[in-house]
This record gives C-alpha cells, structure tokens and sequence, in this order.
C-alpha cells in the first residue's frame, strides 16, 4: 500500500500542469536532438543545466529526464532512417533498422522501435518504483567507509565500462579526480590548484567542464565527419505492424526489457551494452540467424527495447545512493547539488514529492513519446535536411551563453573552449571523456568521506577493511579491475566495444 500511496502522490505532483508542461518540452527536445545526428543527450543537458536554475527543483529535474530518455526514442529514427544512430545506443539498431528501411518497411521498423521502447521504458519504470525505496533503507545503514568503498566500485565499473583501453580510462577518472580537487580544501579552508586565480576557489565550474567536454568537443567532430544523407522518407508507408510481426518482436522486446534492466543499473555504458548485448541474444536464439543483417524485425525490437530499460533503470543508483551511472547521470547530480538537494538515500526522506514526482513523470513522458512521435515523423525527417553548418554556430552561441548566466564569470568561457579543446584532443586519443566527468563529480565526494572515515577512526585506515560491507566493495572492485586484465576477458570486451562501435 505504501508503494500506491506513494505513486498517487508522484502522479499528484507530476501531472500539475507547469510539471506536465516540462515533461512535454523535455521529451520533445531529447527526440529532438535524438533525432540530429552527433549532439546527444550528454551534451544538450550540459547546455540546459543554467536553465533549470531559474526552475522549482521538480520541474527542472523532470525536463532533464524527459531529455535523456526522449533522446533515446529519437535516436532509432535516425539509425533506420539514414544508418547514422543519433545516439551511441542506437547504433546496434541501424543494422537491421536500415535494411527495414531501403527494403520499404521504414514505417514497420519506427513503429517497432517506438513499440518496444513505451513497453521497456514502462517496465524498467515500475522497477525504479519498486526496488529503489528498499536500497535507500539498506544505503541509509551506510556510513562514511561504506560510501568511499562504493564510490570506488562505480568508478573501477565505469572504467570497466568504458569503450577502449582500460588504461587511457583508468588516466581519465584519475584526471578527473583530480580536476574535482581544483578549489579550496574542505577542512583546512586552503586554496588548492587554483593558479592563483581566486574565481576557481569554489572550484572548476560543473557547467563549463560539461558543456566543454561534451557539447563543443563534439560539434567539432561532426563538423569533422558531416557527409551527405539519403533519407528514406520514400519508404514510410506503414506504420501499423500486422499481427505476425506483432508475434515476430513479441519475444525480444520482453528479453531485451530484461537485458536492458540489469545492464542499466551498471557504472559506465549500461545502454549501450545492453543493446549490442539484447542483439547478440536474439541473434543467437533466432532460428534464422542469418536474417539479422538483412532486416530481421527481432534485429530492432531487442536492442531498442533494451536502451530504453537501461535509460531508465540508470535513475535507480542515482536516486537511491547519489552515485551516477553514466555521464548523463553525473548531469543529474550537478543539477541536484546546484538546486540545493544532497543527492543519496535522504532525498526519498527529504523529498518524497521530487523522489516520486521523477518517477511518476517517467510514465507519463513514455506515453507522451509513444503518442506524439510516430505522427510526427514528418516533422523529424524534414529536420534531417538542415544543414549542420547552420546548426552549429546556434549551437555554440547557446553554449557560451548558457554558461556564462551561471555565474556571470569570464574564466567560465575561457574553461568552455579549454574543455572543447581538450575534448577533441581527447577523441583523437581515442580517450572517452565519460570517466573523466564521472571522477569530477565523485572526486569531491569520495574525498569528503575518505576523510571522515579517517577522522572518526582516527587515522586508523583497517576501517575500510574491518567494516564488513566496505571489505566486500572494496573485494568486488578489485575482482572487476582483475578481470578486465584477464587476457581472455579483455579480448571479449575489445571484441564488445568494437562491433557495438561498427
């Protein structure tokens, strides 16, 4: 009863309407820049985050929802349309959703896809709802040992997690951790790494450092990679699947919701790998295997189904413990922190309006998305003809502006086109930028409870080993750091991370 009672007030809160409001704009824009191939969710939350500050907390977070997972509805309709996934999670479906396409069923795969996505993002929603008040019960008992153990298991998961060479991700979180530290010390009150210059004493700006890792970073690689489109407008005809392909995509939208679910909750590219792992399911229990490649409708009901649980389920360590779960996530934290609410177990206690208002929207905004977008593919296909040199100076104007309205601060622009640069030099590198921005936002954190647990055992550092749930943290981050060593294991993953990148 305390989980009907607690939804009707989620629903109570969610359905107002300046929150339903927010909900539409937020679905609406993630399809949209879903739909435009290279901006991404990542990168366009960074650019809205100096938005929300003018926001009532709900609202705010409620919108930066609707983003990340609209986003990943949008990003299937580029993938099928043109074979250019709007978003990374997308790109296992181009395969299939491409071939759909040319071959005159682009209708059959966007309804597909849209299909799969509403009944995953639904169940992994419900998953949210049950099994995240249980965890912030269990993290409440945690204490600052606890939290350092487990701040360390989901950064070894996320450089676990990270596309290419376990090293260069491992020197991205340590580079990360250490921009965090950038400000004056919590304890001693000293200036530390600021150059001398005295705007950095509250440390590097969150907004400045996101916008410029994710959001400048990339629009300099697509104006690297942009190259002409053959959209296949032509071959929507129709929408409405038939009931054998109802019976074709009932089953992997159920296995990929599953898929999809687990993977999410995980540090790093849960999506991601919850995709090219629901495609390889399918591929394997298909009785014809050697249809996937050539338009297998099983090819985009599995893999869009798992993204859009893993977008979803991704809320459940953010809620419960105040640990990010991808770079999006980070986003979300800043968000929380920059609206005054300590993200972790507390907020369900704080702020039961915001903990379930979040969580009722998300149902309320998969119905929005599986409502408004398959009338108005038009209206997408039709923005996949604007140039992108007519999107990006739009683009970088909004940035700069963006960042600075948070604090009225030159050094923020100048740490903008830093963070743009270093980005792109980065992306050379073939460094993922996703560690480093996960370290940021954990580094001050980690730190904090490091130094309480060693102020209250008195220096004694056995507190981590003595305390039992800190020593099983602390054994599973070892065991995972072990096994992406593992000659066997780190062949897999490279084998993963390159045809889920193809």
């Amino acid at each position: 009863m305390d989980l009907l009672s607690n939804l009707a007030m989620g629903f109570s809160v969610a359905s107002t309407p300046a929150n339903l409001a927010f909900c539409l704009i937020g679905v609406l824009l993630g399809t949209l820049i879903g739909v435009l191939p290279g901006i991404g969710a990542t990168a366009t939350i960074a650019m809205l985050l100096p938005i929300t500050f003018q926001l009532e907390p709900v609202s705010s977070l409620i919108m930066l929802a609707g983003i990340y997972y609209g986003a990943q509805y949008g990003g299937s309709t580029t993938a099928i349309l043109i074979n250019m996934p709007g978003e990374s999670s997308s790109a296992v479906t181009a395969i299939d959703g491409y071939q759909m396409a040319r071959k005159g069923r682009a209708g059959i795969a966007l309804a597909t896809a849209a299909i799969g996505s509403f009944f995953a993002g639904t169940v992994a929603t419900l998953l949210v709802a049950i099994f995240a008040p249980p965890l912030t019960v269990v993290a409440l008992k945690f204490g600052a040992a606890e939290y350092f153990s487990l701040m360390v298991l989901g950064l070894i998961m996320a450089v676990a997690l990270a596309h290419g060479s376990v090293l260069k991700a491992l020197a991205m979180m340590v580079l990360g951790l250490l921009l965090g530290m950038v400000g004056t010390d919590i304890y001693t009150g000293t200036p530390r790494f600021t150059l001398g210059i005295t705007a950095y004493a509250d440390g590097l700006n969150f907004v400045a450092l996101a916008v410029g890792l994710f959001g400048i970073a990339e629009i300099l690689r697509n104006l690297e990679t942009e190259h002409a489109r053959e959209v296949m407008t032509r071959n929507i005809q129709r929408l409405m699947p038939n009931r054998q392909e109802f019976r074709e995509m009932a089953a992997p939208i159920l296995r990929g919701t599953v898929v999809g679910s687990v993977l999410g909750i995980l540090p790093g590219g849960g999506a991601i790998l919850a995709s090219f792992a629901s495609y390889t399911m399918e591929k394997k229990l298909s009785k014809t295997p050697e249809a996937f490649g050539q338009g297998a409708i099983a090819g985009v009901a599995g893999p869009e189904s798992a993204n859009n649980a893993g977008a979803q389920t991704s809320f459940i360590p953010l809620l419960t413990l105040g640990i990010p779960a991808n770079p999006v996530m980070a986003l979300m934290i800043g968000a929380m922190i920059i609206q005054g609410i300590v993200p972790g177990p507390n907020v369900v206690n704080d702020q039961p309006a915001l903990f379930w208002g979040i969580i009722a929207s998300m149902w309320i905004g998969n119905l929005m998305l599986i409502v408004l977008n398959l009338p108005l593919i038009g209206l997408w296909v039709k923005l996949l003809s604007v140039p992108y040199y007519v999107l990006f100076p739009i683009i970088m104007a909004m940035c700069a502006i963006g960042v600075y309205s948070v604090d009225n601060n030159t050094f923020d622009l100048y740490a903008v086109a830093f963070f743009g640069l270093l980005g792109y030099v980065l992306s050379k590198l073939r460094c993922e930028p996703a560690p480093l921005l996960l370290g940021f936002v954990l580094g001050p954190l980690l730190e904090e409870n490091l130094r309480r647990a060693m102020i209250l055992s008195r220096g004694d550092p056995t507190t981590f080993l003595t305390r039992p749930i800190s020593l099983g943290l602390l054994l599973a981050a070892c065991a995972v750091l072990v096994l992406v060593f593992l000659p066997q294991i780190r062949s897999r993953r490279d084998e993963v991370f390159t045809e889920a990148d193809g």
